[in-house]
């Protein structure tokens, strides 16, 4: 499926970006763009990104052409259809940022959206971001191979895990809860149906985290598909011994 438009994030602290118009739908882009420090700056200076929140319609269209001809990228508040690029809701857990955007189609479903998500991701997510971050080094000390290292931070961050990011994060060595992530586990995924669709939300993320697949004949590739590309695949009528991290068992009821 073709993607509307491609999420990017910009930094542009620093950067000018060309705004017109007054009132109310301006101000909210100004606000906007300063707080993400860019440079409000009128229509006669260079810039690569420019706002346009004209109420009159034949006016915004004049000043998206002129924009556009410089090879300015232009939003048009309200105006999909003359965007080249949208403005998302936004999520600010920084550094953590999480961006809704419906191609300009619905900012009502939009703000929707970011208020559960608001509602859902704790304020303490960005300070889990930053702990990983300064943890770089020590994580690659413990684990030296990186499919360790992956599987270790991807149980820690796995639902219920230690560090699941939807949970509270007190600040707690983020390296103290790492090696559990390389400890052997073994589930078993029986399956109702051959159709993926059909997998419960559980056994979608045991396919998505598994570190391998031990499946029998009768499985079929759409559902292994649902597995990691890096996860080894492995067709037995029974589970190999243990290994480190998660071993998923698939069979066909």
């Amino acid at each position: 499926m073709t993607l509307a438009s491609l999420p990017i994030f910009v930094r542009l602290a620093g950067r000018p970006v060309i705004l017109l118009g007054d009132g109310e739908a301006a101000d909210a882009k100004r606000r906007l763009l300063e707080r993400a420090g860019a440079v409000v700056v009128g229509e006669d200076h260079a810039a690569a990104l420019a706002v346009v929140a004209l109420e009159d319609e034949g006016q915004a269209v004049a000043a998206v052409a002129r924009l556009r001809a410089r090879g300015v990228l232009v939003n048009a508040v309200d105006r999909a259809h003359l965007c080249d690029f949208t403005l998302p809701a936004i999520v600010d857990r920084s550094p953590v940022l999480v961006a809704i955007g419906t191609s300009g189609v619905s900012a009502g479903l939009a703000a929707a959206l970011r208020q559960r998500l608001e509602q859902l991701l704790p304020p303490s997510l960005g300070k889990l971001a930053q702990a990983l971050h300064a943890a770089r080094g020590a994580l690659r000390s413990r684990f030296p191979d990186a499919r360790d290292r992956r599987r270790a931070i991807a149980a820690a961050l796995a639902p219920d895990g230690a560090l699941d990011p939807l949970a509270p994060f007190a600040g707690e060595d983020v390296m103290r809860f790492m090696s559990a992530g390389l400890a052997p586990r073994h589930e078993t995924v029986v399956l109702a149906s051959p159709d993926p669709d059909d997998l419960t939300l559980r056994q979608a993320r045991l396919l998505a985290n598994a570190d391998r697949i031990v499946h029998d004949a009768h499985v079929p590739p759409a559902i292994l598909d649902r597995a990691r590309a890096d996860a080894t695949r492995i067709a037995a009528p029974a589970p190999v011994d243990p290994l480190s991290g998660l071993t998923v068992v698939v069979r066909m009821r």
